[in-house]
């Protein structure tokens, strides 16, 4: 990895060329989908029949992070997730909501702030019963999640890495420190940050695609490209496909009626 970030520095200056995934790759980048399994199993049959219908290439689809919360099935998009990665080649990175989950298990007030954004969600859809949950102490609810979590799903969400660099793009969660050089980030701020990377107006050395920051449409500023539409309220998940120098959306979106459907737009 720290090559292909060797390669992004030595494009940075004045006229540089168009940002470019290698040639011969394409990559399915994919918003936070925050439990929306109903979403998510949408956008992955979109993503297998657009990749089928584009032709031969080397396929790498990049979840984003932030799979887990405030949505009703955490635990399905995992069994799902897995499942995906068995057959293709899926590389995760790790959100700030998985962070606070895997310490969840091991400290009582990051517990309690899981528990405020999305956490009691995320325990139910494990299996936990809600009649015991509900009146449990903190302590109690913690321990409530320690059983009926698989200690191998806990493993997995472990796995999940910090950054990936493709081409000339930067994939991470929430952003990076536009102080900092690309090989010397912090973990906390590639899953926390907000500003100064959202205002900052020069380049990064890369095109960061990213989530965590919400907006109701894909934000594409030249030095990065944000793609958190907001699933878990707005129903709308969205994948930014790179091939090349083109960029284009899918997104699969929760209709009035309740129904999920797909929509392919240009960027």
């Amino acid at each position: 990895m720290f090559q292909a970030i060797r390669r992004m520095l030595e494009r940075t200056g004045e006229g540089r060329l168009a940002a470019a995934i290698p040639a011969g790759e394409r990559v399915y980048a994919v918003g936070d989908i925050h439990g929306r399994l109903d979403l998510f199993e949408a956008l992955v049959a979109a993503i297998e029949a657009d990749d089928a219908a584009s032709g031969p290439a080397d396929t790498t689809v990049i979840l984003l992070g932030d799979l887990v919360d405030r949505g009703p099935d955490s635990a399905g998009v995992i069994a799902l997730a897995r499942a995906w990665q068995a057959k293709r080649k899926v590389r995760i990175l790790q959100g700030n909501h998985e962070e606070m989950f895997l310490r969840s298990f091991r400290d009582v007030e990051t517990f309690r702030h899981f528990l405020r954004h999305g956490g009691r969600e995320t325990v139910l859809s494990f299996g936990v019963d809600k009649e015991q949950f509900w009146p449990a102490s903190l302590e109690e609810a913690q321990a409530l999640m320690a059983a009926a979590v698989p200690a191998d799903d806990i493993a997995y969400l472990k796995s999940f890495e910090d950054m990936i660099a493709i081409g000339d793009y930067l994939f991470v969660h929430a952003g990076i420190d536009p102080r900092v050089p690309i090989g010397e980030q912090r973990t906390k701020d590639l899953r926390w940050i907000r500003e100064p990377f959202l205002s900052h107006t020069d380049s990064h050395g890369a095109v960061v695609v990213h989530g965590h920051t919400i907006s109701e449409a894909p934000e594409d500023c030249g030095n990065r490209i944000g793609i958190d539409t907001g699933a878990f309220m707005s129903g709308r998940l969205t994948a930014l496909v790179l091939e090349g120098t083109a960029r284009r959306y899918i997104e699969a979106v929760q209709t009035e009626a309740g129904s999920i459907s797909t929509t392919a737009l240009a960027a």
